[in-house]
């Protein structure tokens, strides 16, 4: 698909995701951003920590926006909700729109840690991690990388759509204000008398 950037209505829909130690879903959030970086959509959807459902999901959550202005899709991540891997192709060819998973920092890869989280059958993981192929490395206007995987988009098309919609660092807007969201709209654990309450934020995992 062909994207005009030149034109100030181009949508993206920023998919971010917040889940904390324990829980058994995790909560997805969609932002729908203007180019011109006005919000004028928000969903809010689950997917199953560990499991497969991650391109489902976000397909589910596009389709309860009940948006057809939306140019692409951008996703926090290609893997989430410890190991749920995202099929950047078959979310593309789910929802019929450019897909564009982003990642923050170079890494040598996860093959590793996916063997010893499934230890009894690790395959079907590594295969969905293999299919993701290699990132493309984005260095942007602001001198942050972002790493990049991409369907439906050439790469120069790629790199157009993330400088777009990155004001700073190298975190695109609809998915910063998506991250805003998962972690607000994050089901509450009752806090234990004298701590905390619990933050909402994503625990740390590996670079996808």
């Amino acid at each position: 698909m062909r994207l005009h950037f030149n034109k100030p209505g181009i949508r993206a829909l920023g998919v971010a995701e917040s889940f904390r130690p324990g829980d058994l879903r995790s909560t997805l959030a969609g932002v729908v951003m203007r180019s011109d970086l006005v919000v004028d959509g928000l969903a809010v959807g689950r997917a199953s920590v560990g499991g497969d459902d991650a391109s489902a999901s976000i397909a589910s959550l596009y389709r309860r926006l009940k948006r057809n202005d939306v140019n692409v899709i951008m996703v926090s991540g290609a893997i989430l909700s410890l190991y749920n891997i995202v099929d950047v192709e078959g979310l593309s060819r789910r929802t019929r729109l450019p897909v564009v998973c982003l990642t923050y920092r170079e890494t040598a890869g996860i093959e590793g840690a996916i063997r010893a989280h499934f230890p009894d059958d690790p395959e079907p993981k590594l295969a969905a991690y293999r299919r993701l192929g290699a990132r493309l490395k984005v260095m942007l206007r602001s001198g942050h990388p972002v790493y990049v995987r991409a369907a439906g988009l050439r790469d120069a098309e790629a790199r157009a759509v993330v400088e777009l919609f990155t004001l700073q660092g190298s975190v695109p807007e609809p998915v910063r204000v998506a991250r805003l969201l998962a972690r607000a709209a994050a089901p509450r654990r009752p806090s234990r008398r004298g701590s905390a309450a619990p933050s909402g934020r994503r625990p740390p995992s590996p670079a996808s």
